[in-house]
């Protein structure tokens, strides 16, 4: 079986968010801790050559990147991106698509699968990959669309490749207004949209099971968690909740309360992410990237050291796939592993 990449997201590699240290460094920090195969970051706009030279220089490559696309307006950039991401030795390039299109309508599906289409197949002309991943703000903020999505996209003769990142589900877990955001509520009170990982039917669990995720970024995040109370967006709205500190904070360093178990639905879902790659010789995931980053919605703001959070999570992750796989050798059930 391929092992498993782990990656460090550049935005992460900071201490102070807001004031990061020079790309140089930023490079040295993610190699020197010893825990990471991989810088997660495009180069970026007007620093191509920076991040190219310290990426040889540290020998870390920048296997992924992501970046934000509006239909109807970025086709071009988006071509200029996976040449980027070729020329800088990448692998795959995510793409979070906006909800809506340059015009103002909402994208149908059939829409976004004609972005898909354009990007899956220039990137398999330049011999690189693509993912579509699940988000807020995206088209995807609906997770009710992703699947649908999946099918057209296969239906087209097209694999459909995934990003699952499960901070932007288990921010509308136990919270209304979030749910409202994207208009879900109603499914989610019926019983007919199920947010916790813990209980059966759950929309992640039909995710894995269509064995369609490439890379997955694992973020913490808490169920109902606190709006960020140290960042807001120009409009003067507050950060939404989409980022909990891995570690319990030092006084000073967090804006609310911090318990431990408001962690374990993350886990969970890294925990079946992990297992059903092990049992699985044909799983198709690549790459696991840790996304403790600034910006408002996540730790904007925030006193805690981004890095030595984004350290800690990938110990864990690394820790808990070899306590997973040790399991899956000796044929025992997940729950002996993940004690």
């Amino acid at each position: 079986m391929h092992k498993l990449l782990l990656g460090c997201n550049g935005r992460g590699a900071q201490h102070i968010p807001g004031a990061p240290p020079s790309i140089d460094e930023q490079f040295h920090m993610v190699k020197a801790s010893g825990v990471f195969d991989f810088f997660d970051r495009m180069p970026q706009p007007g620093q191509e050559s920076e991040y190219l030279r310290a990426s040889e220089k540290h020998d870390l490559p920048m296997l992924t990147g992501l970046w934000t696309y509006t239909a109807g307006r970025d086709e071009a950039l988006l071509l200029k991106n996976l040449r980027l991401t070729k020329d800088s030795g990448g692998l795959c390039h995510n793409i979070m698509l906006f909800r809506d299109h340059a015009d103002g309508h909402a994208l149908s599906d059939a829409e976004v699968v004609a972005f898909y289409r354009l990007a899956y197949e220039e990137a398999a002309r330049l011999d690189i990959e693509i993912t579509f991943e699940v988000h807020i703000y995206m088209w995807s903020e609906d997770v009710r669309r992703v699947l649908p999505v999946a099918q057209q996209v296969r239906a087209a003769g097209m694999p459909f490749n995934f990003l699952l990142d499960h901070s932007h589900v288990l921010i509308k877990l136990e919270n209304p207004e979030e749910q409202d955001l994207c208009g879900i509520r109603a499914d989610v009170e019926a019983g007919q949209l199920i947010l916790d990982p813990y209980e059966a039917g759950n929309i992640v669990d039909s995710w894995i099971a269509e064995n369609m995720t490439l890379w997955h970024a694992v973020r913490p995040v808490a169920p109902n968690g606190p709006r960020n109370l140290w960042a807001r967006h120009p409009d003067g709205q507050l950060g939404r909740a989409c980022q909990y500190p891995f570690l319990r904070p030092r006084p000073g360093e967090w804006h609310s309360d911090w318990f431990a178990y408001k962690l374990e639905p993350s886990k969970e879902v890294v925990r079946k992410v992990l297992q059903a790659h092990l049992q699985n010789e044909n799983s198709r995931l690549r790459y696991i990237t840790t996304e403790i980053i600034d910006l408002p919605d996540y730790g904007d703001g925030a006193r805690y050291s981004l890095f030595e959070h984004s350290v800690a999570l990938a110990q864990w992750i690394r820790e808990t796939e070899a306590k997973l796989r040790a399991s899956v050798v000796t044929g025992g059930a997940l729950e002996s592993a993940t004690q």
